[in-house]
């Protein structure tokens, strides 16, 4: 019990905890003492209040985030407003901003646009036109052929391809996880990294602090850094009120030579390949492309490792691109177009490029998604499809990894059942795939989860496809898992307890917050 304690008082996650209680605890014991011991200042705190609620109510910010914050105000005037001060009056600093455009416009001159690839898909089908023009004039990143794709529909095929492909590189891996954690999975990987560090090949891994903090040791960087392994911690955990902690890298890339990448549900954990049981079976997927569409992971990852890099050492981005002539001989599998989402921008590509394929849906789309926690425009945009006659399925666990967040997905259930949507819960446990799939034609995998924190907060990317062979892989695949999975009916959701639907629909209340 005692060593117990003693790893629990000495773990990086706890202290930092502690330390931001204790900060916050001295900015909101004062407040109340002045507020409770001078009605001069107890009025100033209320008329902050006010005011606070008019801006949020003439603010551009999702209706879903005005409501919760209202409310909190109304509940808690002076709790409400100190909490809107510290969290929740800029999504994301502006140094952050700032610095995150300056990477995207240094970026931007390395994507060329083939409007003659456009005017094929314009062409061919102005429904995937209009897909693929979203992403292009918002994410920058352009759309490409004679690129071959691969879907896996779990996390131990990716896995082997994985290791296949590492095995094959010559000039240089870029990995960029979440979640890194020891074991079976990430050992195998490790030992091939090695491998190539010794064979010369320039080796650079990023992952994010916060989905390692429980993982791995705090100067777990610095060990691989003394591998050869060049490693960086993306937005490291600090003990301090900073909203920016909120902003995590939910991204999944991995890029070879400039040949192959891959990206989706997948992390560098033994649950993801079912070597460690930890909500039943596992469901992931991802996907790997070969072919000029790389360049644009290639790009992503080196935005994000060249961040903090002094003027002069900053890459030539050049000097990682494939010649076009090397994929020449490539046959054409359709079309293929990666995309990134920023927070640092006012534009939510991850969630719009989810609406923008629900709306263009005419027959059928088929969702995969760990969570369930829809803004108003995402609710409505899948019920209207549903009254449109298309067949609309989404997939969520069954065994559930986060209780709570499981329940406001539950919550969601009623209203989209009884306007047509069908939902399924994975009944041999959970579903970690962000994938999307509609009418033979259109898909997405990426690693953007259905809720408040992939949309607005997390950087995240993915792969939109048209007319690739991969997509029928996808679809077939869904329909495998529907067959293991218990469909959730309107019926079920009006018998669930009275205590529960209360608690769904406080949680509901919270939801942009968690």
């Amino acid at each position: 019990m005692i060593k117990k304690i003693i790893n629990i008082a000495s773990n990086k996650f706890f202290i930092i905890g502690v330390l931001i209680c204790i900060q916050l605890l001295m900015f909101i014991i004062p407040t109340f003492i002045l507020t409770g011991a001078s009605i001069y200042f107890n009025m100033l705190f209320l008329l902050c209040a006010l005011g606070t609620a008019l801006f949020i109510g003439y603010s551009s910010m999702n209706p879903d985030y005005k409501l919760t914050w209202i409310i909190l105000l109304l509940i808690s005037p002076i709790f409400g407003f100190l909490m809107f001060v510290l969290f929740g009056a800029k999504q994301v600093p502006k140094a952050l901003r700032v610095r995150d455009v300056a990477l995207q416009k240094s970026m931007k001159r390395y994507l060329e646009k083939d409007t003659e690839i456009g005017k094929e898909i314009q062409t061919a089908d102005p429904i995937a036109f209009k897909q693929s023009t979203y992403i292009s004039n918002i994410s920058e990143f352009p759309v490409y052929k004679k690129t071959k794709t691969t879907y896996f529909a779990l996390g131990e095929d990716q896995f082997e391809s994985m290791k296949i492909q590492l095995k094959k590189a010559n000039r240089f891996i870029f990995m960029e996880f979440f979640i890194i954690d020891k074991g079976v999975m990430w050992n195998e990987i490790l030992n091939i990294l090695k491998e190539k560090v010794d064979q010369g090949v320039d080796v650079r891994l990023l992952y994010d602090d916060f989905g390692c903090i429980s993982k791995l040791d705090p100067d777990y960087d610095k060990e691989l850094n003394k591998m050869g392994i060049r490693t960086k911690v993306f937005n490291p955990i600090k003990p301090k009120l900073a909203i920016q902690m909120n902003n995590r890298d939910h991204r999944k890339i991995v890029v070879v030579d400039g040949k192959i990448a891959m990206t989706g549900g997948i992390n560098l954990a033994d649950e993801y390949i079912n070597k460690k049981v930890r909500f039943g079976h596992w469901k992931d997927s991802g996907c790997l492309i070969e072919g000029p569409a790389t360049w644009s992971f290639t790009l992503m990852f080196l935005q994000f490792w060249n961040y903090d890099e002094p003027l002069g050492k900053k890459d030539d981005y050049e000097l990682y691109r494939m010649p076009s002539e090397y994929f020449k001989n490539n046959e054409d599998d359709g079309y293929v177009q990666p995309f990134s989402d920023s927070p640092t921008d006012d534009e939510n590509v991850g969630e719009f490029t989810h609406i923008n394929i629900i709306n263009s849906a005419l027959n059928y789309i088929y969702i995969s998604t760990p969570y369930l926690i829809l803004d108003q425009e995402m609710k409505t945009s899948l019920m209207l499809a549903a009254k449109n006659g298309v067949d609309v399925r989404i997939l969520v666990p069954h065994i559930p990894d986060k209780k709570l967040v499981f329940s406001l997905t539950r919550h969601n259930y009623q209203e989209l059942t009884k306007h047509g949507v069908r939902v399924y819960e994975y009944t041999p446990g959970f579903v970690h795939s962000k994938t999307f799939v509609s009418d033979d034609k259109y898909a997405i995998v990426g690693t953007t989860n259905m809720d408040f924190r992939s949309y607005y907060l997390h950087y995240e990317c993915g792969v939109w496809f048209y007319n690739s062979s991969l997509i029928m892989d996808m679809k077939e695949d869904y329909i495998k898992t529907l067959k293991q999975s218990h469909e959730v009916t309107y019926d079920d959701c009006k018998n669930v307890r009275i205590s529960v639907r209360i608690l769904r629909a406080f949680l509901n209340l919270l939801a942009p917050l968690m």
